[in-house]
């Protein structure tokens, strides 16, 4: 389940670059959407020799590195780009979540919180600062964060199941069972099983 909950993460938070990247396509992206991240990141490293400070190559071979389970060179990479642009959101989620994917909760919200203060910012990086504040077991933070999440988004499956749980595992049951029912009405994976298994 955990699994499943941040491969939707990584795949939100890719798909937000390339809605706002350039409508050309190099050979890296069409092996990262193939599946084949060892040529992708073969293709971006070439490209990198010539321009070493594109910031959209340095974040599409991170997010190949990532999705390879390099996490280390993935941060490198989102790192030195957020240098050249320290208010790219797209960074700032994705190291927001590779560091909560190595269980540094802290750091995760540190960087959720940044691209939340970026006008413009999507309904992710309140729902990464939602979800770091309930890892670091502060409910209530990330009970306003998962809020915060679901009024930028009236659709964001994932933050009504996020928070759903939380209310359940608080004690409030009826209202933690009323955002299960919205996440499985937007099927959001997962959601229906949970609503099943608390709520009925």
């Amino acid at each position: 389940m955990k699994f499943i909950i941040q491969a939707g993460i990584m795949a939100s938070i890719f798909a937000v670059l390339l809605s706002c990247s350039k409508s050309d396509q190099n050979q890296g992206d069409i092996y990262y959407e193939q599946g084949n991240y060892e040529q992708a990141i073969e293709k971006y490293t070439e490209k990198l020799k010539f321009e070493p400070n594109d910031v959209s190559t340095l974040y599409s071979r991170g997010r190949a590195y990532e999705e390879s389970g390099n996490f280390e060179l993935a941060k490198d990479d989102f790192e030195k780009a957020l240098e050249l642009e320290p208010n790219n959101f797209q960074l700032l989620l994705s190291l927001s979540n590779i560091h909560h994917t190595n269980e540094n909760y802290t750091n995760a919200l540190l960087y959720a919180n940044r691209a939340e203060e970026i006008s413009g910012a999507p309904a992710m990086a309140s729902f990464l600062k939602g979800r770091a504040y309930h890892s670091l077991g502060n409910t209530e933070e990330a009970l306003k964060a998962y809020g915060s999440a679901i009024r930028r988004d009236k659709n964001f499956g994932q933050a009504y199941y996020n928070r759903g749980l939380l209310k359940v595992g608080m004690g409030n049951i009826g209202s933690g069972c009323e955002d299960l029912q919205l996440a499985s009405g937007l099927e959001y994976p997962g959601s229906s099983e949970a609503y099943k298994k608390y709520c009925q």
